[in-house]
């Protein structure tokens, strides 16, 4: 598989920062998530609301109606709206991850691994570190190689 040039390897840093933020975003999200499917799909039977009969932040009794469960709540769905905020960001997260990948020439499970991060809860953490180590010893590595060569003495080389 072909190496990175080192002319991408400015992009290649930026294109780490931006995955590190949206990876961390992206795993904040997930556990949010997880947490409001625990309240609502337990035993539990909550929602997370803002405003409403109930005040600035409340949780409203989820009840089995004809089409499922059925929220009581007025106001602003929370639990609803961090599903869809999770959701649109894990496609601004597989965007970073599709770059990052594809910048540093990584084989095709690797994308699939980081993609991943967006779904299992605590993944996007540990691969988010896995990948900054990975990617910035590469970096150092390789930058370290280019410039031996360049500062051998002439007789040397």
């Amino acid at each position: 598989m072909p190496e990175p040039k080192v002319a991408s390897f400015p992009a290649i840093r930026g294109a780490l920062k931006f995955y590190q933020i949206a990876s961390i975003i992206t795993g904040v999200m997930l556990l949010l998530l997880v947490a409001e499917m625990v309240l609502k799909y337990t035993p539990i039977h909550l929602e997370l609301f803002a405003g409403g009969s109930g005040g600035a932040l409340w949780f409203a009794p989820v009840v089995e109606g004809p089409e499922g469960l059925e929220s009581t709540g007025d106001g602003v769905n929370l639990s609803l709206s961090i599903l869809v905020a999770h959701g649109w960001f894990y496609v601004v997260y597989l965007f970073a991850c599709f770059r990052m990948w594809s910048l540093m020439r990584w084989p095709f499970l690797r994308f699939i691994l980081l993609a991943l991060g967006g779904v299992v809860p605590l993944l996007s953490f540990i691969m988010e570190t896995i990948v900054a180590r990975d990617v910035k010893t590469y970096l150092a590595t390789r930058e370290a190689a280019e410039a031996a060569p360049a500062t051998a003495p002439e007789g040397v080389r």
